[in-house]
């Protein structure tokens, strides 16, 4: 009986020494937790609802929240976010209190028209399907270097669905893209561009070697022959033997001013044009 005695009391004095570390213990914490509370903005709360939530990585963050961050603080404008519609930017803009920002909508290019039917191969790749790692193997299955290695990195990255697959060229549709830029970030072989939404034409093409040297392993190359440039030398521009659009023009090339052109291989085209003609395997006329 002593002895149990005296082995309850050691453990009734455990327990009450435990009790009292714990509250102690929770004491301090509660108190070190009031001392260096950080209090929350409730704005970046509020900029962060009303941004779309793609967390694409657009606007140079690593989210809506970092970026509602960066607002808040006035690094960046309501109008950087390339998701946000006007209606969206406008409502921060006025909640805030601050400019919207300039808000120029972006879309991609894939600048490139090199399909299975277009353009040669070196050798046939069978390995992981993605770009990045067929550039680790010869640089790649096509014998152009410049050009789209068509293994859907950049499709796989979107956040949208905005990119397809098309006989081994990737191709962007306008009417999802939302000119985040998430696909050209993962292209190892930089054909992705992010440009004025209001273009409905560009120059399919990539490579600056010259014009003999593409055309012989790719039909549908731009050959820097400079037609575009002399026909029209306010909405395109030549550089070594790539052309391309001037997208700063005021007034952007439309189809009319392709068809006056009227590109040997159908690098310069219009977006409708260029899609329908991947689809059908051969380079757009």
């Amino acid at each position: 009986m002593i002895l149990c005695a005296i082995d309850l009391g050691r453990v009734l004095t455990a327990t009450a020494l435990m009790t009292g570390a714990g509250l102690l213990l929770g004491a301090v914490i509660g108190l070190v937790a009031r001392l260096f509370r950080v209090e929350g903005d409730s704005r970046v709360d509020l900029v962060t609802e009303l941004l779309p939530g793609a967390n694409c990585g657009g606007c140079g963050k690593a989210g809506c929240r970092d970026f509602a961050k960066s607002v808040v603080a006035g690094e960046n404008p309501p109008g950087k976010c390339p998701v946000s519609t006007r209606e969206q930017v406008g409502a921060i803009a006025l909640a805030l209190g601050v400019e919207v920002g300039e808000v120029v909508p972006k879309k991609a290019v894939v600048r490139c028209s090199g399909t299975l039917f277009t353009s040669d191969r070196v050798a046939y790749y069978n390995g992981i399907l993605k770009c990045s790692s067929a550039m680790l193997v010869g640089g790649g299955p096509k014998v152009c270097r410049y050009g789209c290695l068509g293994m859907g990195d950049c499709a796989r990255k979107c956040p949208f669905g905005a990119i397809e697959i098309v006989n081994n060229l990737a191709v962007v549709h306008e009417e999802l893209c939302v000119g985040c830029g998430s696909c050209a970030a993962v292209c190892p072989r930089g054909v992705i561009a992010i440009v004025p939404a209001s273009s409905a034409v560009h120059v399919y093409c990539n490579s600056p070697e010259k014009g003999a040297e593409k055309r012989k392993v790719c039909r549908s190359a731009c050959l820097g022959c400079g037609k575009c440039v002399r026909k029209d030398p306010d909405k395109f521009e030549l550089t070594a033997s790539l052309a391309r659009v001037k997208y700063s023009a005021p007034e952007p090339p439309d189809a009319a001013a392709v068809e006056a052109v009227g590109c040997p291989t159908g690098a310069l085209s219009t977006i409708r044009d260029h899609y329908m003609a991947i689809r059908k395997g051969s380079a757009a006329k």
